[in-house]
């Protein structure tokens, strides 16, 4: 079982997968800061000083004035947050489309070099009558 679990384990889509996974999480802290540091700082000045990310909508309870006092306080629609995690998927989907578009296109270059000629049926009967009657 152990033999088993180290070939399983070993097999390189597993190793590439971990790989993945890991420059994943690099990447989404990266994506991460770069919506909350640079985006929505800049979306806040061109809509007057907003800051999104303490956008709320309170439902129940007595009004709050912080989103964390309004989530205690009852239901609340934290759209703020909601509209940064959208930000945060638009770009890392841009980004996996544009990788995506460049393995295609790698692979298309690849696929474009002229496939060789097929030898015709005749000649090909013609050169192993060629080879046995050379053998004889």
């Amino acid at each position: 079982m152990l033999k088993e679990f180290k070939e399983f384990a070993l097999k390189g889509n597993v190793v590439d997968l971990a790989i993945g996974i890991i420059i994943g999480a690099a990447f989404s802290g990266l994506v991460n800061s770069i919506v909350n540091d640079i985006i929505m700082p800049i979306i806040g000045v061109i809509t007057g000083g907003i800051d999104y990310t303490n956008k709320y909508i309170q439902l129940a309870g007595e009004p709050q004035a912080t989103l964390d006092a309004a989530r205690k306080a009852g239901a609340t629609v934290a759209y703020g947050n909601f509209l940064t995690l959208l930000i945060n998927f638009i770009i890392v989907a841009w980004i996996l489309f544009l990788i995506v578009k460049g393995m295609n296109r790698m692979k298309r270059e690849k696929a474009a070099a002229p496939a060789p000629v097929a030898t015709p049926e005749d000649v090909a009967l013609l050169r192993e009558i060629r080879d046995l009657l050379a053998k004889k």
